[in-house]
C-alpha cells in the first residue's frame, strides 16, 4: 500500500517538482540565443539610470548650498563634462542598438544556417520571425521608456540650469515618447538591413553608415524645428525681450520698420554709434522681430515626431514580415 500524501503534494514516485519559467519554448530559445545582448542591454539601461538619479541628487545639493554672492556657489552643468558624456550616451543608444541588436538579430541566423534549422522542426517560420522581433522591440522599448522618464524628471523642473534648449537633440531626443520611437525605429532600420544583406559584419558596415547618416541629417538639416508652425514676435527695437519669448526656441531674427519692411539683424551694424543711429533712421526701423517656438509646443512636436518614426517603424516591420516569409531563408 503505498504512503498517504498530502493534498497539494507529490509522491516520492511523481520526481521532482517541475519549475515553471516565464519563458517556454521558442522564447526561451530566442533569449538564449540572445542572451549577451539582453544582458548587455540591461546593464546599459541600469548604468544610465543610475547616472540620471546620480547627477539630479548632485544638482540638487548644489542647488540646496547655494548662496546669492558667494563665488562658485551656483550650479551649472554647461561645465559639467559628466554631463557631456551622459548625453551623448544617451543620444548614441539608438546608434548602439541598430548597430549591435538590429543588425546582427536575423543576419546572424541566415548566415550560420540557424533559420533553416529552427524553422524545419515544429515552428513556423512566422513564429520564428515573430519571436525575433518580439525580442528586439523589447530590448528597445524597455530602455527607451524607463530613460525617457528619468531624464524627464530630471530636466523638466531644472530645465533652466541645462546647457542645451528644448527643442536640440540632448533634451528633444531623450525626453517624453521620442527615444523610445528612436530606439524602435533604429533597431528595426538595422533588421532591416541584416534581412537583405544576410551576413552579419556587412550588415554591421551598412547599418553603421545608415545610421550616421540618418542621425547627421536629423541634426544638421534641424528637423525637428519644422514639427510644428512657428509663430513671430515683434517688440520695440529698444525693448526688453517680452516675458512669453523666455523659454522660446529662437530661429530667426529681424529689425523692420514701421511699415513692416524686415531687415537682417546686422543691417545697421556701422563702426560708429552715430552711423549705425543713421542708418536705423533712414530705413525708419522701430521694432525687433523674432520667428520663434513656443515651449508650449514641445508636446505636440515630440508626439508628432514619434508618430513618423512610429509609422516608419510599422512600415519596415511589415517589408521584413513579407520579404522573409517569401524569400528563403
Amino acid at each position: 500500500m503505498s504512503a498517504p500524501t498530502l493534498p497539494g503534494t507529490r509522491g516520492a514516485a511523481s520526481g521532482p517538482p517541475v519549475r515553471r519559467s516565464l519563458l517556454r519554448g521558442l522564447g526561451w530559445l530566442v533569449v538564449r540565443q540572445h542572451r549577451t545582448a539582453v544582458l548587455c542591454v540591461l546593464g546599459l539601461t541600469l548604468l544610465c539610470g543610475a547616472w540620471i538619479v546620480y547627477e539630479r541628487h548632485e544638482m540638487l545639493q548644489a542647488l540646496a548650498s547655494y548662496r546669492p554672492g558667494r563665488e562658485g556657489s551656483a550650479y551649472s552643468l554647461q561645465d559639467s563634462p559628466r554631463f557631456g558624456y551622459l548625453s551623448a550616451l544617451l543620444n548614441g543608444l539608438p546608434f548602439l542598438l541598430a548597430l549591435f541588436v538590429g543588425a546582427p538579430l536575423i543576419a546572424a541566423d541566415q548566415e550560420n544556417g540557424t533559420a533553416r534549422l529552427v524553422t524545419t522542426q515544429s515552428v513556423t517560420r512566422r513564429q520564428w520571425l515573430a519571436a525575433k522581433l518580439a525580442l528586439a522591440f523589447g530590448l528597445a522599448l524597455v530602455p527607451g521608456v524607463l530613460l525617457s522618464a528619468l531624464f524627464t524628471w530630471w530636466w523638466r523642473p531644472y530645465r533652466s540650469y541645462f546647457p542645451s534648449k528644448w527643442a536640440e537633440a540632448p533634451v528633444f531626443d531623450i525626453t517624453g515618447p521620442v527615444m523610445p520611437a528612436l530606439l524602435l525605429f533604429f533597431t528595426v532600420a538595422g533588421i532591416t538591413i541584416g534581412v537583405l544583406v544576410r551576413r552579419v559584419l556587412p550588415a554591421m558596415v551598412v547599418t553603421f553608415v545608415t545610421a550616421a547618416v540618418t542621425l547627421a541629417a536629423w541634426n544638421v538639416l534641424h528637423l525637428r524645428t519644422r514639427l510644428a508652425p512657428t509663430r513671430t514676435a515683434t517688440y520695440p527695437l529698444e525693448g526688453e525681450l517680452p516675458a512669453r519669448l523666455a523659454e522660446s526656441y529662437e530661429l530667426d531674427r529681424w529689425v523692420g520698420s514701421a511699415d513692416g519692411q524686415l531687415y537682417g539683424w546686422g543691417s545697421c551694424a556701422e563702426a560708429t554709434e552715430q552711423a549705425q543711429n543713421a542708418c536705423i533712421k533712414e530705413k525708419g526701423i522701430v521694432d525687433n522681430v523674432v520667428e520663434y517656438l513656443d515651449f508650449g509646443q514641445l508636446g505636440a512636436m515630440q508626439w508628432t515626431a514619434a508618430g513618423l518614426l512610429l509609422a516608419a517603424t510599422a512600415l519596415l516591420t511589415v517589408f521584413v514580415l513579407g520579404w522573409v516569409s517569401r524569400r528563403p531563408l
